[in-house]
């Protein structure tokens, strides 16, 4: 599953009032530079899914991923409580988060087969803008005017990207997109229950949950595969995970708002593996329509990040009246 802004949705934030200049330039330097590398992480493991994705199906590919996450989370359980860091405050909303994040992986692995992994990926990057919809419908947040253009000139994107009613329209690409929604509304969730639980403990529900629903489903579809697919299979899991811990590295060298533009660098990496394993490149249209998501979705982030700083000084002034 593409996963930069997912991982940059996930990793931890920092401070509403946090300066850029407080980092030092070397330091900002090296987050940039994690980010940029886990782009590449994310992107080997997104044509690695395609290529399995043409013999094996959707859940057996899915069920890999986590079976391998779920390997690796353990140890970093066992070394930080056991199972005392299992226990959640709020478990039905880790329970919700979990299955979204899995239906999310489903459904884009799903539209692998049929779509140049650009085109999956550039239609996965309305997730920022979905997240700020289903925050306003379930958080009740206040987005104005500006976010809510932002979010049309996104979905307007994603259009140029789809083409519709157009010779070049495939059915298919509205599995990255089910699955940016599914990733979407357990983002929400994931605001919802905000330092509620250990980001372990969260972690350790993702991998669990998602491991356990697939676990069910896998019978259903199971095709008996080849040691090298199981190969394939373990180093999908492995590349996204070290993807999300190099997001969670560069989060710490680095201000968001500095390093945050460079997961979009995942565009390029996908096109450029999808010329070289595939052989196919994004046609202009689809170029345009990634533009056009990437610009939206930068320019969302920018003004929440506006926001919380004048919420931020609005709370300041009210404590120093008082």
């Amino acid at each position: 599953m593409t996963s930069s802004i997912a991982s940059k949705l996930a990793a931890p934030a920092p401070s509403a009032g946090a300066q850029p200049h407080h980092r030092p330039v070397e330091s900002q330097l090296r987050g940039t530079l994690l980010m940029v590398g886990s782009t590449v992480f994310f992107s080997v493991s997104d044509v690695i899914t395609k290529e399995l994705a043409s013999s094996l199906p959707p859940v057996e590919i899915a069920w890999l991923r986590y079976a391998t996450f779920a390997l690796l989370v353990i140890p970093a359980l066992l070394m930080n409580g056991g199972g005392t860091i299992l226990r959640s405050q709020r478990p039905g909303l880790q329970v919700l988060r979990g299955l979204g994040m899995v239906g999310s992986s489903l459904l884009f692995t799903a539209g692998l087969p049929f779509l140049p992994v650009a085109d999956a990926t550039a239609i996965y990057f309305i997730s920022p803008i979905l997240i700020m919809a289903l925050s306003v419908l379930f958080l009740g947040e206040d987005v104005g005017w500006r976010r809510w253009s932002a979010a049309a000139v996104g979905l307007l994107g994603v259009v140029i990207v789809i083409r519709p009613g157009t010779s070049a329209f495939e059915a298919a690409a509205f599995l990255p997109l089910l699955g940016a929604t599914s990733w979407a509304a357990s983002a929400v969730v994931t605001r919802k229950m905000s330092g509620r639980d250990h980001p372990l403990t969260t972690l350790a529900y993702s991998a669990f949950v998602g491991l356990v629903v697939l676990s069910i489903a896998l019978p259903f579809t199971w095709v008996a595969p080849s040691w090298e697919q199981v190969a394939f299979g373990l180093c999908i899991g492995i590349l996204s995970t070290a993807g999300h811990w190099l997001v969670i590295l560069a989060y710490r060298h680095a201000n968001a708002s500095v390093i945050a533009p460079f997961s979009y660098v995942q565009l390029l990496w996908a096109s450029a593996l999808g010329y070289l394993v595939f052989s196919t490149l994004p046609d202009m249209w689809t170029a345009l329509g990634a533009s056009i998501i990437a610009a939206s979705g930068l320019y969302t982030a920018y003004r929440e990040r506006v926001r919380a700083l004048e919420r931020k000084r609005a709370e300041q002034g009210h404590g120093a009246a008082s």
